[in-house]
């Protein structure tokens, strides 16, 4: 995969879904349609001056501007749950160079106001209280086993496939099992259906794959459960293999070589709409939905303009996770 055209595409869309986000009733404050402003002029002039490498200047502003603020104040909100108000305002304070925004600044006031009080010995108001407890139970609930197991077993793959000489060759990743329709069909080596789920390209590939389970996976597992969870990823991924499978026979895309967990991925974020369609009355799940909804839009652009992924493989996943969602889905939604 280009690694350039990965990060044009983040930092083309990434600004898009903020903005789009920002003007929603209740949307994101001001400082974020600044930022994301900021990265779209920087990309947009960088694609004129600079084209080959338009997708580094922007991603670098997107890390810059979008990520390692949100990420930073995603931060300093656990440390202020967890009452460490002075590394918290000092966290907060690093970031203001990145995004120095009003809110930002006033969290600063309320931080330096709550270790003030700490100093004086003086106990948090009962508001401040609920607020830790309720932070704390959603850190101890993002333990998820699967996703862990899953993560651990495409790395291990990976390192076994880097110690195969000529490990990216077509020939190579035959070998190891990567899908091939004809070869399925055919041969009947119906293991490949299977085996290709954990097998990449190289370790962009891999790595961005991982990044969407790791972001995309622990919520859902939280909500249905760490079996259930097993249950959507492999049978989301064997969909997705089978459904590949199926339309090169029938002659609606052209036979090739796949491999990846991106089927899987997308498996989770259609098990993430069945559930939530079930529980759609459930306060605040058609805003998740319309999350989802965007993922999917994102995700049918990206592989629109990125030549070297199977829009068929996630689709396929795609509407299996969902079809998986809406059978496996506890009757409880608990998120």
């Amino acid at each position: 995969m280009d690694l350039n055209h990965i990060f044009l595409f983040i930092a083309v869309i990434s600004p898009l879904a903020v903005l789009a986000r920002a003007w929603r009733p209740g949307g994101t404050y001001r400082g974020w349609r600044v930022a994301a402003l900021i990265v779209l002029a920087i990309t947009a002039v960088a694609w004129i001056l600079f084209r080959e490498n338009a997708g580094y200047i922007g991603g670098g502003a997107w890390v810059a501007l979008l990520f390692l603020p949100a990420v930073g104040l995603r931060r300093v909100m656990h440390l202020a749950a967890q009452q460490r108000h002075g590394s918290a305002r000092q966290l907060a304070k690093a970031l203001l160079f990145l995004h120095p925004s009003a809110e930002l600044r006033q969290q600063i006031q309320l931080l330096e106001t709550l270790e003030s009080r700490q100093r004086a010995g003086l106990s948090p108001s009962p508001q401040m209280s609920s607020e830790v407890a309720m932070q704390d139970r959603h850190r101890r609930l993002r333990r998820a086993p699967a996703v862990i197991i899953f993560i651990s077993l495409n790395v291990l793959v990976f390192l076994f496939e880097l110690l195969q000489r000529d490990w990216t060759e077509p020939q190579m990743l035959h070998r190891l099992g990567a899908l091939e329709p004809y070869a399925v069909v055919v041969n009947g080596e119906y293991w490949r259906l299977f085996t290709a789920l954990f097998l990449h390209y190289d370790i962009v590939h891999l790595l961005f794959n991982l990044f969407a389970l790791y972001v995309l996976g622990p919520p859902l597992e939280r909500a249905i459960g760490s079996l259930r969870f097993c249950v959507c990823y492999l049978v989301s991924g064997l969909g997705s293999s089978a459904g590949v499978v199926a339309l090169t026979v029938a002659g609606l895309v052209h036979a090739a070589q796949l491999i990846g967990a991106s089927g899987c991925v997308m498996g989770i974020v259609g098990a993430w709409a069945g559930f939530l369609l079930r529980h759609r009355h459930v306060l605040d799940a058609r805003r998740r939905l319309s999350n989802i909804l965007l993922i999917v839009v994102i995700q049918i652009v990206f592989d629109l303009s990125t030549p070297q992924v199977s829009m068929s493989a996630h689709l396929c996943g795609l509407l299996t996770g969902f079809v998986v969602g809406i059978v496996i889905a506890p009757r409880r939604m608990s998120i």
